[in-house]
């Protein structure tokens, strides 16, 4: 019998972020693992993913991982090149933008994101790169999904800046639906109806209890709790192809 192939944490997180997405969407497309995500899902089972990257290209189509959103592989096929006040005015904005796939320091109860500061604002512990589009995605995108290691500090109860709104009372004046899944390495975490992230499956291997320890507040479990498969051998062959020098993938 062929044992299963070994993993790392990152990769468990890109390819169960890949199978969230379906073949045919428009997908706005997050620096660092959201990028390395998409992209494999491009390769194996959405070849009909539509790419928005930030810096203005429109169904990207690049023959290597882009290393940001201005990387010049993405130009080459892809469906059209743009400003970037048209990437967010006229398709972001008038709702043309199926998933927003982002990053963040901190995730917190409801689904907000901070990539701004950690600790007061005025005289912040770390000064973080900022909003960028993250905070327009999070509003205007159908809906999001978010990628980040679960670790207590970046699992706070409550963050320490709102870069990105999540299931807040201000969701309802915005048209997107906010985060519908968290990807960690530890499992998925899903919005319950109070906009609550609550835990809705674990990889394998992983316990109830490493989860709740590794989040900052009382961590509810979804009753319909279920168990993520194993990355692939053909998963993790490509996704290694594609950051060959572990970029991402440390």
């Amino acid at each position: 019998m062929t044992p299963a192939p070994a993993y790392s944490p990152a990769e468990l997180m890109a390819v169960n972020a890949a199978r969230l997405l379906q073949d045919g969407e428009v997908v706005f497309v997050g620096v660092g693992l959201p990028n390395l995500a998409c992209n494999l899902a491009l390769r194996t089972h959405a070849p009909n993913l539509t790419l928005i990257y930030e810096a203005g290209v429109i169904g990207a189509r690049p023959e290597r991982l882009p290393l940001s959103i201005g990387d010049p592989t993405l130009v080459t096929g892809a469906t059209a090149v743009t400003s970037m006040y048209d990437i967010f005015a006229l398709y972001l904005q008038r709702g043309l933008v199926d998933v927003g796939f982002l990053g963040g320091a901190q995730i917190g109860r409801y689904g907000d994101i901070n990539a701004t500061v950690i600790g007061d604002y005025a005289h912040p512990k770390t000064r973080l790169p900022g909003s960028g589009g993250s905070m327009e995605i999070a509003a205007f995108a159908k809906r999001c999904f978010i990628i980040t290691p679960h670790q207590p500090r970046r699992f706070p109860e409550r963050v320490d800046f709102q870069t990105s709104l999540g299931h807040g009372p201000a969701r309802r004046a915005l048209p997107g639906s906010g985060p519908q899944a968290v990807v960690t390495d530890l499992g998925l975490l899903r919005p319950d109806a109070s906009g609550e992230l609550v835990l809705a499956a674990l990889h394998p291997g992983i316990t109830v209890e490493q989860a709740r320890a590794a989040t900052g507040w009382p961590l509810q479990i979804a009753p319909d709790l279920t168990t993520t498969a194993a990355p692939t051998a053909e998963e993790l062959a490509l996704l290694r192809a594609l950051d060959p020098d572990r970029i991402y993938l440390k």
